[in-house]
């Protein structure tokens, strides 16, 4: 079975990119998403392969490297199943000979939306196209083994330019409805400091005038970088104490918090406080509403443990060691995540529109080739 990781160029920018991961040089979702993307079209630029399998087997194998050198950075995974999703949507549409007749398939149907989520190999295509097709894209051939990837390659490298460029605009695209979900003199609740709810909020303030209460976030105080930016945009914040969470939430119309990763039943790992928020929001029947991109959906489940990814940082800046009496006699957790239930939790605006937490298994079935879930 061929595959390039043999390749030097390959190998280095691989484990470059598992090496920064490993020590936590890259962090956040978006970021490590774009990364791995660019990894990726570096590898399938330079790779050789004469067939489908090969292609696949030298993604997946990428993407088990970067997934085991920080495997609680979902979004690594993610992308790496998103991009073998488009190409084989690439592959298929090349060998199958449906690329001529494409623009007459985009109308919306009850044929086309009873087939979504079916294999593609079920698709039928049209007979005058499939040899024509075949005769150009050939697969292991022994006189030229690198015509398959010199004709394939091309449409791949537009198909990775579609992830990219969805990674790119993502927080424009969220945002381009948040007049539609913030009303004028509503206060809404945040906690920490979130890129997708802070592109969010700032998008709705030219047609609304409304105010935000950021808690802090401790002991990261993310909420306090959250809360100036907020200001600097001519929005009217106010920055509370995790401690006023509940005793506030009385007065709060609505809670938008982000999303570090949201999971295959509706549930999510969101920043350590999003519990506390969610939870009082629920004891209140305030909503809760989560800003997040697509590439954020995550084939997996959280049924065995409490804390979100069992990802903790430093105890020291919850308890200092200088209480060396105190130190000795507690046990300090300091985790990253919380993991928030899918029934504290009222919608989810994506990238593609406003989901409920329930619709979110079909959003993973659009989104993934259900052989990918296990890299």
């Amino acid at each position: 079975m061929a595959t390039d990781l043999s390749s030097v160029a390959n190998q280095r920018v691989v484990d470059t990119l598992a090496a920064r991961l490993r020590r936590r040089q890259v962090v956040g979702s978006r970021e490590t998403a774009l990364e791995t993307v660019l990894v990726l079209r570096q590898v399938i630029s330079k790779a050789r392969f004469s067939n489908i399998d090969q292609l696949v087997e030298i993604i997946r194998s990428v993407g088990r490297k970067l997934v085991e050198a920080q495997p609680k950075e979902h979004t690594v995974g993610n992308t790496v199943r998103k991009v073998l999703h488009h190409i084989r949507e690439e592959y298929h549409t090349a060998s199958k000979g449906t690329a001529v007749v494409s623009t007459s398939k985009d109308t919306l149907s009850i044929a086309k939306f009873v087939l979504q989520g079916q294999p593609r190999k079920q698709n039928v295509p049209q007979k005058t196209t499939l040899n024509e097709s075949h005769d150009m894209l050939k697969e292991n051939d022994a006189d030229d083994p690198d015509a398959f990837a010199r004709t394939l390659k091309p449409v791949l490298m537009e198909a990775i330019q579609d992830v990219l460029d969805e990674l790119e605009t993502v927080h424009d695209n969220i945002s381009k409805n948040a007049k539609d979900h913030i009303h004028s003199d509503e206060i809404i609740l945040t906690i920490g400091k979130s890129s997708t709810v802070e592109a969010f909020l700032k998008a709705a303030a030219p047609y609304r005038k409304y105010t935000v209460i950021v808690a802090d976030t401790a002991p990261s105080y993310g909420g306090h970088d959250m809360a100036q930016s907020l200001s600097s945009a001519g929005i009217s914040t106010v920055l509370v104490p995790d401690s006023s969470i509940y005793a506030l939430m009385s007065r709060i119309n609505k809670v938008m918090i982000g999303a570090h990763a949201i999971l295959a039943n509706g549930g999510m790992f969101a920043i350590t406080g999003s519990l506390l928020v969610a939870t009082a929001a629920r004891a209140h029947s305030t909503p809760v509403v989560v800003c997040a991109g697509q590439f954020k959906l995550t084939p997996q489940w959280n049924l065995y443990h409490e804390y979100g990814a069992l990802d903790f940082a430093d105890p020291s800046s919850v308890l200092g060691f200088e209480e060396g009496n105190l130190v000795d006699k507690v046990d300090v957790v300091n985790p990253f995540y919380d993991y928030v239930r899918p029934e504290l939790i009222d919608a989810f605006i994506t990238n593609d529109g406003d989901h409920p937490p329930s619709s979110v298994y079909r959003l993973i079935k659009e989104a993934y080739d259900d052989e990918d879930y296990e890299l």
